[in-house]
């Protein structure tokens, strides 16, 4: 996201969580592939609707868009993304 203050154009970071349906039997494959990604600060397998939850830390909405569709969309056995942008950091 970019904020302008004054004439100043600062760039903001943006956290988001990323829910991914992957192939059964692949969960694991695809973390590891993840773990390598700096901008990955939290990654989980889960069980429910989703196999694998992970926290991202971008600069930007545009670097936001173009991991998910360059990089996590590109990983073998990903079939779904589904993202939240978070608004606000409670804790």
């Amino acid at each position: 996201m970019r904020v302008f203050f004054g004439r100043r154009l600062v760039i903001v970071a943006v956290f988001a969580y990323i829910f991914l349906t992957v192939t059964s039997g692949s969960e694991r494959d695809v973390c590891k592939k993840l773990s390598k990604y700096e901008e990955v600060v939290e990654l989980n397998e889960v069980y429910g609707e989703y196999d694998v939850i992970l926290g991202v830390q971008v600069e930007g909405l545009e670097n936001l868009d173009r991991f998910i569709t360059e990089e996590i969309r590109s990983i073998p056995n990903v079939i779904l993304t589904y993202t939240m942008v978070v608004a606000r950091r409670c804790k």
